[in-house]
């Protein structure tokens, strides 16, 4: 490997690590991307075991429009990428509700008005308030240049559309459960449901826990560019590393790095095939993973500190990958469902499921005639890390069991042919993505000020960076995108 210097190495492929590469290979910086598995995207990533190719995680991915992130990427590097525009989006299932996402956000909306008891008032005032902070907050991702760091140009566009802020204020450390009662729809649970399914998956809390702000937000990333990307969303992360190949950038595959250690002038990155020095270092990992890379101890660095505190204060992820037949009749298209077998129990460990379903065009996934699944639900980070190795076995045993159960309750026609299960603890999903612990998600956004006390790039140290889900702009594949794009302005206006 070269010793020459570099502007930046950039630690993980993961979107945070592939948003922060690829910009600052169009700004003219010399980078190089080291990745520690043999494929890119991180949690979202795809990844192939006997023959059959499974999303990482479970999940839908916006950004796709023609004017947003991905899909002016997709449209400037010429990237050999497809997106299926899916109608519906997602279904949610409960034992007494089958409600379609459609496209359309009026068909939702109107979906929920004519449920017997449906407070029709109060439904349409809540997702008008929602459309107004939702149509606030979505530009800074369409945008990235809207988000910090920010210069005159940005600062002046910001004040032209200072109007558009005006609903966030009353809600800003306030919890969505707030919004919900204000409007008379505590009590509505219908709309309980789909928001605590949303919300466990975006902003990784229940509704009534959820910062009002990035909730709403949350909400509306069905309706903004969001698809599936054919054969998997590794086709996207794939294409995104010959991007920065062909911009000049260096891309080093199953290459781990060890260790970040502090040298004249900037640093050196110790990694499986050797050393590499630079200016900057870009971790996409989280906090934990950082400290690790750097051997500081707890103390040394209290932002890290402080925001490790919070990651580990989310989820894990315990997961099934599903090799099925499907139903007689079925489309052949892509299928996203969200799950729920008690809508009055906690919506983690099983009781909520979100289902990916590959479709018949995402050739390479499967055998002609048989689908993928991939099948999570949360756990939760802290109580994992209590139990012992001996207290872990059944624990898993009996929540996968329980996904099967619910799985067959709540998708029969899916699981009527299953051809082959394979299983997945948080440790096995840090196998397939190196997270530490199998973490997914972030820090969870519970209400409160917190949330906005770094609202922009995160260096941890001078020319030492994080990216990824547990910063800022948050939790999302598009979010950790825009973010990594921000952190290379950041770096770009040090040069």
């Amino acid at each position: 490997m070269a010793d020459t210097w570099y502007d930046a190495v950039v630690v993980g492929a993961g979107f945070g690590g592939l948003g922060t590469a690829l910009e600052l290979c169009r700004r003219g910086a010399r980078v190089a991307l080291c990745e520690g598995l043999n494929y890119p995207g991180g949690c979202a990533s795809t990844f192939r075991r006997g023959g059959y190719a499974f999303e990482s995680g479970a999940t839908l991915f916006s950004g796709f429009g023609e004017h947003q992130l991905f899909g002016r990427w997709i449209r400037e590097h010429a990237l050999d990428v497809t997106v299926d525009w899916l109608d519906p989006l997602v279904e949610l299932r409960t034992p007494g509700m089958r409600l379609p996402v459609h496209r359309d956000r009026e068909r939702l909306i109107a979906a929920f008005c004519a449920l017997p008891g449906a407070p029709v008032r109060g439904v349409r005032r809540f997702f008008e308030l929602q459309a107004q902070v939702a149509g606030a907050l979505w530009p800074l991702f369409d945008d990235p240049d809207l988000l910090p760091p920010l210069n005159l140009k940005t600062l002046m566009r910001h004040a032209g559309r200072a109007w558009s802020y005006a609903p966030l204020a009353r809600w800003l450390g306030r919890p969505l459960g707030a919004v919900l009662a204000q409007h008379g729809l505590e009590g509505f649970t219908p709309l309980r449901t789909y928001l605590d399914a949303l919300c466990q998956i975006t902003v990784q809390c229940p509704a009534a826990e959820a910062e009002a702000p990035f909730a709403f937000a949350a909400m509306d990333y069905y309706w903004r560019g969001t698809g599936h990307v054919r054969g998997g969303i590794g086709r996207l992360a794939t294409a995104l590393t010959k991007a920065i190949s062909a911009q000049g950038g260096d891309v080093f595959m199953a290459n781990r790095v060890r260790s970040v250690t502090p040298v004249d002038g900037g640093w050196r990155v110790t990694a499986r095939r050797g050393e590499l020095l630079a200016r900057h270092v870009v971790a996409n990992v989280l906090p934990q993973g950082l400290r690790t890379l750097m051997d500081v101890p707890v103390g040394r660095l209290p932002r890290v500190d402080a925001l490790a505190e919070r990651v580990d204060d989310g989820w894990g992820a315990a997961m099934l990958y599903l090799v099925v037949r499907p139903p007689e009749g079925d489309s052949g298209g892509a299928h996203h469902f969200e799950l729920v077998r008690d809508e009055q129990a906690p919506f983690i460990e099983g009781n909520h499921l979100f289902a990916s379903v590959s479709g018949a065009a995402d050739e390479g996934r499967a055998r002609p005639g048989q689908r993928t699944v991939t099948v999570s639900t949360h756990v939760p980070l802290k109580k994992v890390a209590g139990m012992t190795p001996e207290e872990q076995a059944p624990y898993f045993a009996g929540l996968h069991a329980r996904m099967r159960e619910n799985l067959d309750a709540l998708l029969p026609e899916w699981m009527a042919n299953v051809v082959h299960v394979m299983t997945a603890s948080p440790r096995t999903f840090q196998r397939f993505t190196l997270r530490e612990a199998g973490a997914v998600g972030g820090v969870p956004r519970r209400a409160g000020l917190n949330n906005y006390r770094v609202l922009g790039p995160f260096q941890a140290q001078r020319g030492v960076w994080l990216v990824g889900d547990s910063v800022f702009p948050g939790q999302s594949t598009l979010a950790t995108a825009v973010g990594g794009v921000r952190t290379a302005a950041s770096i770009a206006a040090l040069r």
